[in-house]
This record gives C-alpha cells, structure tokens and sequence, in this order.
C-alpha cells in the first residue's frame, strides 16, 4: 500500500493518501481527519526499534487507517439511526489551484484541500457506499478505487483475500444496481437553469426542469431546517424550493463545484445555509441533495 521511508517529511507526506482513503470510507471530512491523526498518533507511540522494522510505513499507515475507518463505520450505523433526518456525506469544495495552506506549507490549512475530486467522491457515489456493509465498503474502496491487492486488504479486515474478493464483488453489484450515471456534459447547464429558476420563484420552470420521479433529500441533522423525509416527485420538489425562497429573502444562490460535479450553494448575508448537489438525467434533475447541517458546512465558510 505504498512505500516510503521512515524519516518526518515522509511519513508526513503520507496524510494526502490517507485523508483521501478515509474519506471516501467515512463520507465525513471531519472524521476522516480524525482517522488520519489517530493512526499518526499510533505510529509517533511506536519504540524506535518497532518503527524501523516496518519496511513501508505508508502501508502501516494505510491499513492502521482502514483499520479504525471499519470500527468507526461500524459504530456510525447506530449513531445515524439516532440522527435527525437523512444523514448526507459532507460536500466538498473544488479549490484546485488555490493555495489552502500558504506558501511553504507542506500541509493544506483545511483537510478538504488535499482530498482528491473525482467520480469516486460523486455525492451519487458516496451515497451508493452508505449502503454497503462496513466490510463490503472497505473492501470496495480499498480495491476498486485504490487498486490495493485482496491480500493486504485481507490483513485490515482479518478475512481471507478470497473473502476480500467476494465483499467487493457484492459491493460492485450494489454499484451496478444504482446505475449511477455518468456527469453528463450538459449538466452545467441544467443546474445554471434551475439557479435561475429558484431565483425567479418559477416553479413552471423548475416542474420542467425536473424529473417527474425526482427526489430531493435534505440532511439538517436537527441544527437546521430542512424535511425530515425525501420529497418525491418534481412538482412537490418544485414546490418545496419556492417555498423555501419564500422563508429566506435576500438568498444568494451561487454555481460551483460539488464534489467533483456542478452543484448550487445558498448563502445568506456571507453565512453558507445549503450545499445542493445533483443528479442529471437527459437533460433534467433526477437526485438533489441538500446538505444544510452547519457542522458539515466549514470548509465551504472558507470556499471563496
């Protein structure tokens, strides 16, 4: 799972892999980050001796990771039946470009800089994830997106690689199963459309802009406003957009990059209220998924 030697700058150069490994296992920056710095916290408590008779300690790093992202995504399944609402992976930032933290800085001030955006941190995607088993997600993740062999996955879940193999492969299926669609290239545009037609309060607009059979999933997590169930259904979709134009006079609606794909975020007065990514169809919205949690907003308070 990668080689590097054993000195500060290289084991330090390891956290960009790391956080980008967790996150997509955990679906929270904050945890992932949390992930990364317990294992460094496990590797510093190593004798000296220990730490030079670890031939890769980006490998160790790697499945010391994995390792507490399995016990945490275990953990994560009774915490979220206790959540309030639908629980969302935390949206990201696109600041490719953007310095996050500062000349010289070896490391980005913000976690969510050195996460890599691709169609493996998709909202679409991670929310496919949340469905899997935790052993089916690590498997899946390990391999499939990080291309890491059945037999050291094999030593972070302490199943067989034969077994590794057949946790992925149902993984795949699950994937499969989602039809999870390619970005298509016009979807810049439809979410633009849908910008202007929140804007203007023209729900005839937005009907039209919607899949009959869409639907919106909003994540408050209790701290903020939002419908406790998915809203089905274009019409009732548009609807409820306008609706909450109505309640929030003087929002701004913003076009940018969410994870990896065109998205819209809500700002009120410089204070980001919702992050809303979504799914494009044939040139119309099939998925929304409206992250207003405030605790899973940080990185974008610091997004311009």
């Amino acid at each position: 799972m990668g080689t590097v030697g054993t000195g500060t700058d290289g084991i330090a150069g390891e956290r960009g892999q790391l956080l980008n490994v967790a996150y997509r296992l955990l679906g929270s920056v904050t945890e992932a980050e949390d992930a990364v710095q317990d294992a460094y916290t496990r590797w510093y408590g190593l004798p000296r001796s220990r730490q030079e008779e670890i031939l890769s300690p980006g490998a160790w790093l790697t499945t010391v990771t994995s390792r507490i992202c399995l016990d945490l995504l275990g953990s994560a399944r009774a915490r979220r039946e206790r959540y309030v609402g639908a629980w969302l992976p935390e949206p990201l930032p696109d600041r490719a470009g953007k310095d996050g933290g500062g000349a010289g800085s070896p490391v980005p001030a913000d976690p969510a800089d050195q996460i890599v955006l691709d169609e493996s941190v998709a909202m679409a995607f991670l929310v496919v994830l949340e469905t899997m088993t935790p052993a089916e997600r690590v498997a899946f993740v390990l391999h499939d997106v990080f291309r890491y062999p059945f037999a050291e996955i094999a030593g972070v879940l302490g199943r067989t690689p034969a077994a590794c193999k057949q946790l992925a492969a149902s993984a795949r299926r699950r994937v499969s199963a989602a039809r999870l669609p390619v970005t298509a290239a016009g979807q810049a545009e439809v979410v633009r459309h849908v910008k202007d037609a929140w804007q203007t309060k023209d729900i005839a607009a937005l009907v039209g802009l919607l899949d009959p059979a869409a639907v919106m999933t909003a994540d408050g997590g209790g701290m903020a406003g939002a419908v406790l169930r998915p809203v089905e259904g274009g019409a009732r979709i548009a609807q409820y957009m306008a609706a909450i134009a109505d309640r929030a006079p003087g929002l701004e609606l913003l076009e940018r990059s969410v994870n990896g794909t065109p998205g819209l975020v809500a700002r009120r007065a410089g204070a980001v209220l919702t992050v809303a990514s979504f799914e494009v169809f044939d040139g119309r919205v099939t998925r929304i998924w409206a992250v207003r949690n405030p605790q899973k907003l940080g990185p974008w308070e610091r997004e311009d």
